[in-house]
């Protein structure tokens, strides 16, 4: 009876171990599966709400010739991923620096909010109206407005949204992809050039060209664009800027600081110094915001 006992006590001790044994090969295994590339199509699948990106981010900025600073930024990590936004007060109004402060406060605070990615294209479309009605307000009948670009980095997407004429560019092997389409009378009257309209004379000479057509703080305002997210590949760097900086700098120059393999930090202040030491006499306010994915 004794060595039954025995033999007993030992074949648990080993199916134990056998289980122990199995449950470390299952982990390894799942440890080493190879990654899925991230696609619009099934991110929503893939996304895994406790990971944070680990993209690098880096930003500048400078008053310009200007008298006062009307471009306003911030950036916010969380459980969803990194958040960008840019607001460039429309220069030549009152109350500039109101409006893009307090648009960019507003999409930081309810970016706060979102808990699934999901929700995201909400989020674009809810903080652009609160920001709209509540800079109204605030001007009281009096002119102004903000342009506004917004980027969220998640799950390797790009997802994004804009109004005004910031920009968001996506920069990857060497080419500058833009990423939104500039609201200006500039577009308006390049469609109308394509679709025969206007002449290509009446297109380029229009005195008006720069005039923007969709911003904050407008009483027509209704919506932002907001596009497809998009697939990101390692080494992709994301540039979102307002016009001081794409009117200062050419894509060469942009292009020279990219290639250099800076971190984002460095690549944005060398943008801004550049931009100084060419001390335009009219030059706008400038800011940038770089990511770069790892």
């Amino acid at each position: 009876m004794e060595d039954l006992s025995f033999f007993e006590s030992y074949g648990i001790v080993a199916a134990a171990l056998i289980t122990v044994a199995v449950l470390l090969v299952m982990r390894q295994k799942l440890r080493t599966s190879p990654a899925v590339e991230t696609t619009p199509e099934n991110s929503e699948l893939l996304y895994i709400p406790d990971i944070i990106e680990t993209n690098k981010i880096g930003n500048a900025q400078t008053i310009g010739k200007r008298e006062e600073q009307d471009d306003y930024f911030s950036s916010s990590t969380t459980k969803i991923g990194t958040m960008a936004v840019i607001a460039d007060g429309i220069s030549g109004l009152s109350h500039g620096r109101m409006a893009s402060t307090l648009a960019v406060t507003v999409f930081s605070r309810e970016y706060l909010k979102v808990d699934d990615l999901a929700d995201i294209p909400e989020y674009f479309h809810k903080a652009a109206l609160i920001s709209n009605r509540a800079i109204l307000e605030q001007l009281g009948g009096e002119t102004g407005g903000t342009t506004l670009v917004v980027g969220i980095v998640s799950g390797g997407l790009l997802h994004w949204a804009a109004v005004g004429d910031s920009m968001i560019i996506l920069f990857r092997d060497g080419e500058f992809i833009p990423i939104n389409s500039k609201h200006t009378l500039e577009t308006v009257l390049e469609e109308k050039y394509l679709s025969g309209e206007i002449s290509k004379e009446e297109a380029k000479e229009n005195p008006n060209r720069n005039q923007l057509v969709n911003y904050l703080g407008y009483g027509g305002f209704k919506s932002m664009e907001v596009g497809d997210p998009v697939s990101l590949q390692a080494n992709d760097t994301i540039i979102l800027c307002s016009d001081g900086v794409y009117d200062a700098l050419t894509e060469v120059e942009m292009e020279q600081i990219l290639m250099r393999g800076l971190p984002p930090q460095d690549a944005a202040e060398e943008m801004i110094s550049l931009i100084e030491r060419k001390s335009y006499k009219h030059q706008d306010n400038a800011t940038v915001i770089i990511l770069q994915m790892d």
